[in-house]
């Protein structure tokens, strides 16, 4: 059988599946993810043992520091990994959950109910723990996958999701594409007629290359340029804190810090401060011209630098006269992910939240919180920086759809 023909006959089961999970209880998906957790468990030192052929390979192949670091795995990110799995299990299950409902004059009742989507393809990229991830979400909203992960980690992936398969899902549940050539995307792309939503993760030419494909709905997010404003009113020793913590506690991250705006009335105070702690961190700065005379040992910034996400120990600064030039900024050059602000004044606090347009707004937090475990939704997705269906953080409840139910006694509208 040939890729697409093999392709087009899991996206079948996948329909099949789907059906099955829908008569599952939420106390018998949450049996099965619970054992999933306790498989990965159980089976670690197999998990890490392919893992092993992905992180050679990848050094090989020349994979840069960021890139491995999102590929390898340890005993703690597997165990990372379990707790996952677990958290979703704990989670309430949205499915069936009554979302409005009302009577009409007729006597009609009409109600509002989550329902899963049904099927859902995720193309993914580097990280196996989004096997997992993806995995644990779809099944407790009762969707049936099919996961398409990157070659770089085709040996991880396969090995973790053999172990979720064993834990008593439905057969055709959770699939995983054992293809790693560019056409199985393509052919993802277009099976509308058996997947319902489909959800790519990676970087910026990946998920153009499906929004380009696609025939179904479409759930992305594009570049993570996230930027944090120092305004005049920011408690500064906080600021430091902060800039540094969501540039460098994870840098290889589309929550991570890539352009720093600070308000000139503070900024020969406080750049001095940061630049410290940043260059013993090991973290390039790229400055406008007035950043440049402040740091005379950062890079002069060009344009292309207000566009780009580093994932890497990189940081752009550029100094601004307003919070207004600030949002301005970022609504220009940023990609709706997620953007702070740090300062005391509670008014120009919330201004900042309402005027930037991005899928989370902070105020006195590291960029880093912007993700689906911190916000208490488990594991996630990924994050949305579109605005229908989904934004930001994407959880359970970001993975069913609605069904209007009525009920009546016999009425007619003749």
């Amino acid at each position: 059988m040939d890729i697409e023909s093999s392709i087009h006959q899991m996206g079948r089961q996948a329909r099949e599946a789907a059906y099955q999970l829908n008569q599952l209880s939420t106390e018998e998906k949450n049996a099965i993810l619970r054992a999933m957790a306790a498989k990965l468990r159980e089976s670690c030192a197999s998990v890490l043992e392919a893992n092993a052929k992905d992180i050679a390979a990848g050094e090989e192949r020349g994979l840069s520091v960021a890139m491995l670091d999102r590929l390898r795995l340890d005993e703690d990110r597997i165990e990372a990994m379990a707790l996952g799995v677990e958290q979703v299990a704990a989670l309430p299950d949205p499915v069936g959950q009554r979302m409005e409902a009302w009577q009409r004059p007729n006597g009609i009742r009409i109600e509002q109910v989550r329902v899963p989507i049904g099927t859902i393809g995720i193309i993914y990229e580097s990280r196996p723990n989004v096997t997992a991830d993806a995995a644990a979400l779809c099944f407790k909203t009762g969707n049936a996958t099919i996961l398409r992960g990157g070659s770089e980690a085709i040996h991880s992936n396969r090995a973790i999701a053999e172990l979720l398969n064993s834990a008593g899902a439905p057969v055709h549940a959770i699939q995983l594409i054992p293809f790693t050539d560019r056409q199985s995307v393509a052919v993802m792309a277009g099976m509308d007629e058996w997947l319902d939503l489909i959800i790519p993760r990676g970087g910026k030419g990946l998920i153009e290359t499906v929004v380009s494909l696609a025939r179904m709905p479409v759930i992305k997010h594009y570049d993570g340029i996230c930027h944090m404003f120092v305004d005049r009113d920011a408690d500064l020793d906080m600021a430091v804190e902060l800039a540094v913590d969501a540039k460098t506690q994870k840098p290889g991250v589309c929550n991570a810090l890539e352009t720093l705006l600070v308000d000139v009335e503070v900024a020969a105070e406080f750049l001095p401060k940061l630049a410290v702690v940043l260059r013993a961190k090991g973290v390039e700065l790229r400055g406008c011209e007035q950043t440049l005379t402040i740091r005379a040992d950062a890079k002069p910034a060009i344009e292309d630098d207000w566009d780009t996400e580093y994932l890497d120990l990189i940081l752009a600064i550029k100094l601004v006269w307003s919070p207004d030039e600030a949002i301005a900024h970022i609504n220009r050059h940023g990609s709706h992910h997620t953007d702070a602000i740090v300062t005391a004044n509670e008014d120009t606090a919330e201004y900042f939240l309402k005027a930037v347009d991005s899928a989370c707004v902070f105020h006195n937090i590291s960029n880093r919180f912007a993700d689906g475990g911190e916000f208490g939704f488990g594991a996630e997705i990924g994050i949305s920086t579109d605005k229908i269906h989904a934004r930001g953080p994407m959880g359970l409840r970001e993975l069913t759809t609605y069904q209007y139910r009525a009920r009546g006694e016999g009425q007619t509208k003749g």
